[in-house]
């Protein structure tokens, strides 16, 4: 059996003294996607966060395609593979569209043109400069910076939060897309399940500063109680 892609052992992390997740561990298979639930303030950016090297790790190992990536930093993890989409979005807001997409893209099947074809807002915005985009816009460019630099590992830290429902619905079908139907390995960060049980495999709700609990989505789909004692009624 072929190792997983993502494996996360004994991870215990935080922000300088202050521990947020104590003994996490988990394993992601190549090609699959997880959903990464909870409340707020469960640990679920920290858990991000720190595999993308922003936070202080404590303990642990963080392995991605067999490669120990836990003392590189951030730049070395996004050439070994880990594309970060945070929640503060990070784009060059003093560039185009088009520049920001050129000045981080590295060699693979994702590029420009395959972005603005995902993202048909963001063709026919191609020359406007980041600060010239809405709030769903810049997401949607967010997404499409981390995509070009085709990485091996997803990770979008509630890419939802705060947008209007049309957009909401443009960014699952991408995530469904690139997800599911090109298996590109993700975890997608949201608090309310049903926005993102329908375009990934698994799931994981933090609580108390570890894994409470984890299933595949589709039983939390058909069964969205079995989330009540950590999320209640946002799990409808």
């Amino acid at each position: 059996m072929a190792d997983p892609l993502l494996q996360v052992q004994g991870l215990t992390c935080g922000y300088g003294d202050s521990v947020v997740l104590t003994d996490v561990g988990f394993t992601l298979a190549a090609g699959r996607s997880l959903a990464l639930l909870g409340r707020n303030g469960t640990g679920k950016t920290t858990l991000i966060d720190t595999l993308v090297g922003v936070t202080r790790r404590h303990a642990g190992t963080v392995r991605l395609a067999g490669r120990e990536i836990q003392a590189l930093p951030v730049y070395e993890r996004a050439g070994a593979g880990l594309g970060w989409v945070p929640q503060e979005r990070n784009i060059f807001k003093s560039l185009t569209v088009e520049e920001n997409l050129s000045a981080v893209a590295r060699p693979g099947a994702w590029d420009a043109t395959r972005v603005f074809e995902l993202f048909p807002r963001l063709a026919e915005r191609k020359k406007n400069l980041g600060t010239q985009l809405s709030g769903g816009e810049q997401q949607m460019l967010a997404f499409g910076r981390a995509l070009v630099l085709n990485p091996k590992l997803l990770l979008l830290d509630e890419p939802l939060e705060g947008l209007a429902p049309i957009i909401v619905e443009e960014l699952l079908r991408a995530i469904r897309r690139v997800a599911r139907e090109e298996g590109l390995s993700s975890i997608v960060v949201e608090q309310h399940p049903h926005m993102v049980l329908g375009v990934t495999d698994d799931a994981i709700v933090l609580d108390r500063g570890g894994i409470a609990y984890r299933n595949t989505s589709e039983a939390l789909l058909a069964e969205p109680g079995l989330l009540d004692p950590w999320l209640g009624v946002s799990a409808h």
